[in-house]
């Protein structure tokens, strides 16, 4: 019986999942309403362990396995045998640190601990291979992007897919993902075909769509949440290691009037030092004047990119990306690895992905692909996986780029996400942090917004663009799109005109008002933030290094570091951005103070670098440029440079500051930033760790990787330690303070 163990690239190595086949059962169940393959009456259960904390418990008709082949589930090669039970009796039997029982009437699986503790109970209904666990006391998360709510306690959802959903405007689109993740300790996956959800009992129950006679169901155990998220990227695959640029700042389009007027807003970026390094185009259809000819063609729009090939090397001059929008054919399905008949027929990948090869040619970096919402849940996986197969086929040394509005478990394997068509005012910028968290915890962890929502709104303003601008600076995905799009330029509320209105119109003639247009504080803001963005990169891209090889998303709930602490567990209106800093945006007009809760220990207030006693809610002041950022202590930042892309060349050394207080680490990550020449060793790993009790910081070099001996970097205590100039030298070196 084949199963399923993941495969991922490493930073520096490889890692191979356990596959063990610990029970195949055949269970005699009463009233199935179909007749099934073999004796009637008869089901057959397996149980997988895939890894030491991963279970699949798998049901179908008598002598008919349930398919090995899950929609999002990693490949995983072959099992072991372990126990072969066909007689219908009950069982026990062990599974590492755990135990299974198995029960026939009603067909149930109850998972515990040695001391009897149980992590879940799981339980199938025969006649619809309905899905029944227990919910526990402890709040729930998962089920993919969109959702109403944080803790899904009380919830029913029907898992639609797409913008057609009651709460876009707020919560953005829906991303169905069958996975919750609870508080206390286990996780589970309901394979396909697919079904809605019912969590306002005791008893969670997954109901199919349609009564299907297979299923399988993956239950993962852990000690810690990051254990459960591991297993999660075990199963579901672990996130890719984007571009280093797909980390900068990303400035979107709409209605564009000429060639001149691309050009020139590039060259005001670099003018005006608002560090930038992609350049994002809509198509023609959402708009009336986009990149190509018309929705859905690869053929450049003449009056905006009359010589895009020219264009585009212009652009990359200027150290620009270009990123191109798409929407896919109606009938879009398979992979470029179709072959013969499959590969010709109409909406096929192969010949789908042919039509890029032309404008992949002159320079694009990138891909948007939107819309997708009735595509079926394989052919949108399908679509998530082709921008990441396409480009390689064409760039084998080049990392992809792929902005998704769709998509499923295993995405962040392929690319990235955003949250859709959201209205511009607070609530919805209110909603999009938990989203943002609640989306990480599905696996997804490459994921943001539309700076300033999609749809103005009144409460579009100066104000809302700058809170939302600095909310955008602390999530992976750093861009502004919007209609207004003028007004989604960080110079755009100090120019007068706010450009195309693009359906804006609805709200008035004083919309916007003449004073909100000529407000030079935003621009000057919207550069604070920025540069703080690009110094925080060496942070940044350390932390989703961390996120490739361990599956941890870089916005994170604050109980996933303090689970035990019951203040920070229902907390989501602030997170953990990586390992050190604590994000608490401003989320209402005209806030003068935010009241923030610190979990336990020592943080540093980052902007004035006061020591701030944690375990209790704290008052912070703020003006339009203050959101409130906390480091814990014991943290190691790096920092660099300013920059205006993040490629670009400096002489400074890289700083590392210390927050004491407690003791810490970080693993600081470097590599080209492009290509997968790190999967070769091309890359540099240092492991920072500070000692608070003798203040003493030592320096690590990762033997698998690059040597770093002769390598100067700055080193700063938080609280007044003047910077020191430290020499790398051998494996390990050390700094006292």
């Amino acid at each position: 019986m084949a199963s399923h163990v993941s495969r991922r690239s490493l930073l520096g190595g490889c890692a191979a999942g356990l596959a063990e086949l610990l029970l195949t059962r055949r269970i005699v169940v009463a009233g199935v309403v179909e007749p099934l393959a073999g004796e009637p009456g008869q089901l057959d259960l397996a149980l997988s362990a895939l890894a030491p904390s991963i279970l699949r418990i798998a049901i179908a008709p008598v002598y008919a396995w349930a398919s090995e082949e899950e929609l999002g589930v990693v490949t995983q090669p072959g099992a072991a045998l372990l126990l072969h039970k066909p007689d219908p009796t009950t069982a026990d039997l062990p599974w590492g640190k755990y135990r299974i029982a198995v029960e026939e009437k009603p067909l149930r699986v109850t998972v515990s601990l040695a001391n009897g503790n149980v992590c879940q109970r799981i339980q199938f209904e025969p006649d619809s291979t309905a899905v029944r666990f227990e919910i526990g006391d402890a709040p729930l998360f998962g089920l993919g992007e969109g959702l109403p709510s944080y803790d899904l306690r009380g919830v029913r959802d029907g898992m639609r897919n797409g913008e057609g959903t009651p709460h876009l405007d707020i919560d953005g689109a829906r991303l169905p993902i069958p996975w919750l993740i609870s508080a206390g300790g286990w996780g589970l996956f309901v394979g396909q075909p697919s079904g809605f959800f019912d969590l306002t009992g005791p008893t969670g129950v997954f109901q199919p769509v349609e009564a299907f006679s297979s299923r399988n169901v993956y239950l993962v155990l852990g000690d810690t949440p990051a254990e459960i998220l591991r297993g999660y990227a075990e199963l579901t695959g672990y996130p890719h290691l984007p571009p280093l640029w797909s980390l900068g700042y990303q400035q979107s389009h709409r209605t564009l009037a000429s060639r001149d007027e691309v050009m020139s807003e590039a060259q005001t970026f670099r003018e005006k030092k608002l560090p930038c390094d992609t350049l994002i185009y809509l198509g023609t259809g959402f708009c009336p004047s986009g990149w190509n000819t018309d929705h859905g063609s690869f053929t450049y729009n003449a009056d905006v990119f009359p010589d895009p090939k020219t264009m585009l090397d212009q652009l990359h001059a200027e150290h620009f990306k270009v990123v191109l929008h798409v929407v896919p054919p109606g009938d879009f399905h398979g992979t470029i690895r179709d072959t013969g008949a499959e590969a010709k027929t109409p909406g096929d990948a192969v010949t789908y992905w042919q039509e890029h090869l032309p404008v992949e040619e002159t320079g694009v970096d990138g891909w948007w692909p939107d819309e997708g919402d009735r595509l079926s849940v394989y052919e949108r996986f399908q679509r998530n996986q082709l921008y990441w197969d396409g480009p390689v086929s064409v760039h084998p040394e080049r990392r992809p780029f792929a902005l998704n509005r769709n998509g499923y478990a295993g995405l962040q394997r392929f690319g990235w996400l955003w949250s859709g068509d959201i209205d511009s005012n607070w609530a919805s910028l209110t909603a999009q942090v938990r989203n943002g968290i609640n989306v990480g915890l599905c696996g997804i962890p490459y994921w943001g917004t539309d700076t300033g929502g999609f749809t103005p709104t009144r409460e579009l303003t100066p104000e809302l663009y700058v809170r939302w601008f600095q909310f955008s600076a602390f999530c992976p995905l750093f861009r502004s799109h919007g209609r207004a799009w003028k007004l989604r330029l960080p110079w755009g509320w100090n120019t007068g005109n706010p450009g195309p209105l693009e359906g804006a119109e609805r709200l008035g003639p004083n919309w916007p008002p003449e004073d909100e247009l000529r407000d030079a504080r935003v621009e000057e803001i919207c550069r604070e933030y920025l540069n703080l963005r690009y110094r925080l990169l060496p942070y940044l891209y350390s932390s989703v290094a961390q996120t490739h090889e361990t599956g941890l998303p870089l916005m994170r709930p604050l109980w996933l570091a303090c689970p035990e602490d019951k203040q920070a567990l229902l907390r989501d209106d602030e997170y953990l951005f990586g390992d050190s800093f604590l994000v608490a945006p401003v989320l209402r007009a005209g806030t003068s103070e935010r009241a923030v809760y610190l979990p336990r220990g020592t943080w540093w207030e980052f902007w004035s670098g006061a020591a701030v006693a944690g375990g209790q809610q704290v008052s912070r002041a703020v003006d339009l440029k203050t959101m409130p950022l906390y480091v814990k202590a014991g943290a190691v930042v790096p920092l660099g440079p300013v920059k205006q892309y993040t490629t670009e060349p400096v002489e400074e050394p890289l700083t590392l500051r210390v927050y004491p207080g407690a003791d810490g680490n970080f693993v600081l990550y470097e590599d080209d930033g492009e290509s997968f020449r790190y999967r070769r060793g091309e890359f540099t790993r240092i492991h920072c760790t500070w000692q608070d009790a003798d203040r003493t910081l030592a320096l690590r070099v990762d033997p698998k990787g690059k040597p770093a001996s002769g390598r100067q970097v700055q080193v700063e205590i938080a609280g007044g330690h003047a910077p020191v100039t430290v020499t790398l030298q051998g494996p390990v070196t050390e700094a006292k303070f």
